[in-house]
């Protein structure tokens, strides 16, 4: 059927490239006039664009994209301004053929069998990079969290440098990779931080903290599915006092928008399987139509929540944020994971909607808000499941922030030369050796 729509239009517009077939072979022509033909080079579905009167072929290397070319419909010649530079091809596949070859023969395949985590609802006190070495591969569903802010108040000022809490931030997400089931969702609210100037001869220093996060789950291993807008109220929060200065006198250059909104970011686990295996292969189909959701779901990226309050945290995410994602992104009976879980928000969602939880958090205080909110009236599908209470504060992570990767880190990130780097790793590992 989609031939014969192309086709139509093709010959509507007297087309000189009238199939998918006629495509291919202009760009084999091509290719065999380059270097390219030395490489196993597939084609994608070719489509045809009668806005601009071109046909796009996609180039596929050992399953990856690698380029695009682009072919004039009249004329039958290929756009090379309009496609893929032959440079670029070539040192994409390259970096294909490298990755390739860095992993083993004997390297296991990722199972497609349905897998159903046993976990039971846990309550976890401890540092989340440490924590999270205690679960099992693939044994979370879904996580959704919400990071500590960098420095912004002085709850949240135990990092030394914005690298270290990066570091954390990273050390935290790969170890959610090894505990979330391949093929699911890691979805993250997180926000652009303004750290206060310490005194009048300074400026606020706000940080684009998201895109940062963004870079680490594209080098960790996720693929990125969408950007939710959390859209608050005009004035929620500190929003309010921003901008003060300028609504003053209007003078040029103060100008400052009141931000009133966050990002909930989407990300998906890298698969070797398509998002419906897991409604199609599900062994219980009373699990999926119990997990439908109904006519009032959120249509559009940006959502409109107002935020929340309570005396017990100073920022806290509202219920309603969590319930929504974990409606979107996981079936009833699945394991949801918020790995800075504060006074439980994730946990009660989850159990809310019956889903299992797992919590993490390092302070005793809201452990114990958490503990006593969950245990009251514990009745849902589930309830047979207990509640597993871990205390895990006094394990050290052996790595911390003296470890080897973090010195690394540090060192490259401030500019040394090779010299400098040799001799600073140098001292580093002495120094690592005799604490």
């Amino acid at each position: 059927m989609g031939e014969e729509v192309k086709k139509m239009v093709a010959e509507q517009r007297n087309y000189s490239v009238l199939t998918t077939d006629d495509a291919k072979q202009i760009v084999i022509h091509y290719i065999q006039k380059t270097e390219l033909s030395n490489y196993e080079i597939e084609f994608g579905l070719p489509e045809i664009n009668d806005r601009y009167d071109i046909w796009k072929v996609p180039l596929l290397y050992m399953k990856e994209t690698i380029g695009d070319i682009v072919i004039n419909a009249y004329s039958k010649e290929v756009d090379e301004k309009l496609s893929s530079k032959i440079s670029i091809i070539r040192n994409r596949i390259l970096s294909i053929q490298a990755k390739s070859s860095e992993k083993t023969k004997t390297r296991k395949k990722r199972s497609k069998e349905f897998i159903i985590s046993n976990l039971d609802n846990m309550v976890i006190k401890g540092r989340a990079e440490v924590a999270l070495k205690t679960l099992p591969d693939q044994s979370i569903d879904l996580i959704f969290t919400s990071p500590p802010y960098y420095n912004a108040r002085k709850q949240y000022s135990e990092y030394e440098s914005y690298d270290d809490y990066l570091l954390l931030i990273r050390k935290v997400i790969r170890e959610c990779r090894r505990v979330l089931i391949d093929g699911k969702f890691f979805v993250i609210n997180v926000s652009h931080v303004l750290v206060p100037r310490s005194s009048r001869n300074e400026s606020s220093t706000r940080i684009a903290v998201p895109f940062d996060i963004h870079q680490i789950f594209m080098e960790e291993g996720f693929e990125f599915i969408d950007d939710i807008i959390w859209q608050k109220p005009e004035g929620a929060g500190w929003a309010s006092g921003r901008g003060r200065r300028f609504a003053a006198d209007r003078n040029p250059m103060q100008y400052k928008a009141v931000p009133v909104t966050e990002y909930v970011l989407v990300y998906r686990k890298k698969p070797c399987i398509l998002i419906d295996h897991f409604i199609r292969n599900n062994p219980n189909p009373e699990i999926i139509k119990a997990s439908k959701i109904e006519d009032d779901y959120e249509k559009t990226n940006v959502w409109y929540i107002s935020p929340a309050r309570d005396k017990r945290h100073p920022a806290i995410f509202p219920a309603e944020l969590a319930e929504k994602v974990i409606k979107y992104y996981s079936f009833v009976n699945d394991v949801v994971l918020d790995p800075f879980g504060g006074i439980g928000t994730t946990a009660k969602a989850a159990k809310k909607l019956g889903r299992r939880f797992c919590t993490i958090e390092v302070c005793d205080e809201y452990i114990q808000y958490t503990l006593q909110e969950l245990e009251v009236n514990l009745i849902d599908m589930f309830s047979e499941r207990k509640i597993v209470y871990k205390d895990l504060s006094d394990k050290n992570d052996d790595e911390d922030f003296k470890s080897f990767e973090h010195l690394v880190h540090r060192l490259i990130y401030e500019g040394y030369s090779k010299d400098e780097l040799y001799d600073a790793l140098l001292k580093g590992i002495n120094n690592i050796k005799n604490k």
